[in-house]
């Protein structure tokens, strides 16, 4: 039999953390306050807000649905059967090695890979409901 001895005392002295306190509101209340939090948290708006913090920064994950989901799918599927990566980094590859020849089909074709990649960008842009910053 082992002699296991617990201090009690020093369980007992601890601290403990403080019980939750409630607020009723009126919906109309709530709803001013929610307009006024902007996202945060009505919680840590109004205990920022009664001891004067600063308000916690709100992470925001998906605001934006997508717009146009068969043109979404289409870039995706585009970009699936690409072998774009691959390609880019024999690219840079052949360049370092000074192995790439630059012939005039090999510029009209590296021309044309960025025109695929610029459309690309602007069926993303209009799949996600977003504005073009330009080419």
């Amino acid at each position: 039999m082992t002699n296991s001895h617990h201090d009690f005392s020093k369980v007992a002295n601890r601290k403990k953390t403080p019980a939750p306190f409630s607020l009723r509101l009126t919906f109309e209340e709530r709803a001013k306050l929610e307009e006024a939090a902007k996202g945060v948290p009505l919680g840590a708006y109004i205990r920022a807000r009664l001891i004067d913090e600063d308000l916690p920064k709100v992470r925001r994950r998906g605001t934006r649905p997508v717009a146009d989901h068969a043109a979404l799918a289409k870039v995706l599927a585009g970009l699936g059967s690409s072998r774009l990566s691959s390609n880019l980094n024999q690219l840079a590859k052949a360049v370092h090695t000074g192995s790439l020849p630059v012939t005039p089909d090999t510029e009209s074709e590296l021309q044309q890979a960025c025109a695929d990649i610029s459309a690309m960008r602007q069926m993303l842009v209009k799949a996600l409901g977003l504005e073009s910053e330009g080419p």
